[in-house]
């Protein structure tokens, strides 16, 4: 949680998930509104949500050829940032994810 006695620079980040394309919608938006709230709940804010649906993957990765893309816009702590990477990592329907500072 973050202290209001000090002033934290937020900073930008991009952020996108490829989800294993078999998932059930249900459980596709549940994971995704999991990773909103991480950022929402420490104080952070997402300012574009994009999904750009299935997709063919160049490679396989986990035994799968399609992976479904989702693309995040948003504006966080980098101690948030980091606990997210870390979150990101350990999930096993996320196939791969990019998270990067803009």
């Amino acid at each position: 949680m973050l202290d209001s006695r000090y002033n934290y620079k937020m900073n930008s980040y991009l952020l996108t998930l490829v989800l294993k394309a078999d998932l059930e919608e249900k459980v596709r938006e549940e994971l995704l509104k999991s990773v909103k709230g991480k950022v929402v709940s420490e104080k952070g804010k997402i300012s574009k949500e994009d999904a750009w649906g299935v997709r063919d993957l160049a490679y396989p990765i986990k035994k799968q050829a399609k992976g479904y893309y989702v693309h995040f816009e948003l504006e966080t702590d980098p101690a948030v940032a980091r606990t997210i990477d870390k979150t990101l990592k350990v999930e096993e329907d996320i196939l791969r994810y990019l998270l990067v500072r803009s």
